[in-house]
C-alpha cells in the first residue's frame, strides 16, 4: 500500500508546476491575450456587418491626416530615444567613474522624478514653460521678454519626455556600469590606454547591452504616451495615443481604434524584435 501510494504521488508531482502558474496564466489569458486577439479581429471587420476588410488599416495608411500623426509620432519618439540615451550615458558615466560631490548629488537627484506623479509633473513643467509661466515672469521683471513658445508642439512634448525617461534610463545604464570594475580601469591605464580606449574597448562592450534595454523601453513607452501629449500637445498633427483616444471615445469607432492600436503594437515590435535579434547573436557568440 505504502509503495502504491507513493507511485501514485510521483505519478501526479509532475502536475504541480501547472497548477502553481495556472492562476497567473488565467488572468494573463483574460487581461492580456483575449483583448489582443479580440483587438486584432475586430481591426479586419466592417463596423455595421462584422465582413472582413482592409480599409482601416488603409485609413490610417494613406488619410493625410493619420499619415501626419504617425510621422509626428515616430519624429517624437526617435528624438526623444537618441537624446535621453545620449544625456543617460553621459550622466551615468559622470556618476560611475566621477568622486566629486556633484556626482553624488546627481545620484540622488536621478531618483527623485521617479517619486512624482506624471500628472503633477506636466502641470509642474507646464506652469514653467508656458508663456505667462515662472520664465515669461522672470524675465519681465528683470526687463526681458521670454517667450518660449514650447507649448502645444513637439518641442514641449519633447522636453516632457527627458524630463520622464532620462532618469529612467540613466538607472539602467548606471546599474550597467556598476559592474565595471576599478581595477580593470586602473590596469588599462597602467599600461597606457587612453580615456577613449578605455571606454570603446571596454567600458562601452559591458554596457551597451543594458543602453539597448533602455532604447526599447524608451521607445515603447513613448509611442504611445498619452499623459503629455494630451496636455501639452496641439490640436493637428497628434500622437498616436491620442489620435486612438479620438477614435475611442470622440468617434466610438472601435474598429478603427482596433485597426490604430495593432499598428501601434507593430511599431513598438520594432525595437522589441531589434533586441531580441541583438541577444539571440549574442548567444550564438557565446556558445562559437
Amino acid at each position: 500500500m505504502v509503495e502504491s501510494s507513493e507511485k501514485n504521488h510521483q505519478k501526479h508531482k509532475w502536475m504541480i508546476p501547472y497548477i502553481m502558474v495556472a492562476p497567473a496564466m488565467l488572468v494573463v489569458s483574460v487581461f492580456v491575450i483575449y483583448p489582443i486577439i479580440n483587438s486584432i479581429i475586430r481591426s479586419f471587420q466592417v463596423k455595421e456587418t462584422g465582413a472582413f476588410t482592409f480599409e482601416h488599416y488603409l485609413y490610417f495608411l494613406t488619410n493625410p491626416l493619420q499619415q501626419s500623426n504617425l510621422i509626428y509620432t515616430l519624429g517624437i519618439v526617435l528624438a526623444t530615444v537618441v537624446l535621453t540615451i545620449l544625456f543617460s550615458y553621459i550622466m551615468a558615466l559622470y556618476i560611475r567613474f566621477s568622486d566629486s560631490k556633484l556626482s553624488e548629488w546627481m545620484a540622488a537627484m536621478n531618483l527623485l522624478p521617479r517619486f512624482i506623479p506624471g500628472m503633477v509633473a506636466v502641470y509642474s513643467v507646464i506652469m514653467v514653460i508656458r508663456d505667462s509661466g515662472v520664465i515669461s515672469r522672470v524675465g519681465q521683471v528683470i526687463g526681458i521678454e521670454i517667450q518660449l513658445g514650447w507649448m502645444y508642439n513637439f518641442r514641449g512634448i519633447i522636453l516632457m519626455n527627458l524630463w520622464f525617461n532620462i532618469p529612467f534610463a540613466t538607472l539602467i545604464i548606471l546599474a550597467a556600469l556598476s559592474s565595471v570594475q576599478d581595477s580593470i580601469i586602473d590596469s588599462a591605464k597602467d599600461v597606457g590606454a587612453t580615456k577613449w580606449m578605455i571606454f570603446w574597448k571596454m567600458i562601452f562592450p559591458l554596457s551597451y547591452k543594458d543602453a539597448l534595454i533602455a532604447v526599447t523601453f524608451v521607445f515603447m513607452s513613448n509611442v504611445g504616451s498619452f499623459t503629455t501629449p494630451y496636455l501639452m500637445g496641439g490640436n493637428a498633427p497628434k500622437m498616436l495615443g491620442i489620435a486612438l483616444y479620438d477614435q475611442f471615445n470622440s468617434y466610438m469607432d472601435y474598429e478603427k481604434a482596433a485597426a490604430l492600436s495593432v499598428i501601434m503594437f507593430l511599431i513598438c515590435s520594432v525595437s522589441a524584435g531589434i533586441y531580441i535579434y541583438n541577444n539571440m547573436k549574442e548567444q550564438e557568440w557565446e556558445k562559437s
